[in-house]
């Protein structure tokens, strides 16, 4: 019997290389999405015509509390066990502390420490039943804040410290771990990274080069499948970019 995963934001960039990964190596999918339905249905029919009844699709706004509810109900209804969530989903958006309104700074919130929180707690039952992994899509700019970003990255850094508290709290049946990626894709809003500071971050990485989504996507799999004395990690998957010089991006 195959293991299951939900991927949390998996219809689309990191998210469908995650989704695309585990599933080639065996994994039924479980591919959350929000309002990316077009794409949702078009990787969840890639996956069923390789392997078919592989992949699943469940629609929920994890920004909203019953919405939460409604999805871990309907999915412990359906999967008493879960041996892997991927935390992936993600809100980005620049926030500069003379003009962030409260509903911008309790976006980036929801969208990257409520969601996966109450996901967590919400789906528990199926983790403990599975013997779980989960694993928390961060930010190196948890550690190294961006500037303008200030709420992005005060969730996130959230998030890393959550990943570290829920390794103590629901070993040892559950292993939490988290992915902190550099420069794997650019924000799909171009004006966010402009030409000067991709450069900038390209030339402050020792590899001086993005990733690929699939570095993440590897890593996701490393955690859940090779890495079962490690919980309470956050592993970089930056090319360095973390060792560059504070100032240098």
């Amino acid at each position: 019997m195959s293991k299951l995963a939900l991927v949390t934001g998996g219809a689309q960039r990191i998210g469908a290389a995650i989704c695309r990964h585990l599933h080639q190596r065996g994994f039924d999918i479980a591919l959350h999405y929000r309002h990316s339905a077009q794409a949702a249905e078009g990787l969840a029919a890639e996956l069923n015509a390789q392997r078919p009844e592989s992949c699943q699709l469940w629609q929920a706004d994890l920004a909203n509390m019953q919405s939460i509810t409604e999805l871990g109900q309907k999915f412990l209804a359906r999967h008493p066990e879960l041996e892997l969530l991927v935390n992936n989903a993600s809100g980005f958006e620049a926030s500069p502390i003379e003009d962030c309104s409260e509903a911008l700074f309790d976006a980036m919130l929801s969208s990257n420490l409520k969601g996966p929180y109450f996901l967590i707690q919400a789906l528990l039952p199926a983790l403990r039943a599975g013997s779980g992994s989960i694993v928390n899509l961060i930010d190196i700019h948890s550690e190294r804040p961006l500037q303008h970003y200030n709420a992005y990255c005060a969730a996130k850094a959230g998030l890393s410290s959550l990943t570290r508290s829920l390794a103590l709290e629901l070993g040892p049946k559950i292993r939490v771990n988290g992915i902190s990626p550099g420069a794997i894709l650019w924000p799909e809003d171009a004006d966010s990274y402009d030409a000067s500071m991709r450069e900038k971050i390209l030339s402050s990485t020792p590899l001086l080069r993005r990733g690929e989504p699939e570095d993440i996507a590897r890593t996701v799999a490393f955690f859940a499948e090779e890495a079962p004395f490690i919980t309470g990690q956050i592993l970089a998957v930056d090319g360095g970019l973390g060792l560059a010089q504070p100032g240098s991006q």
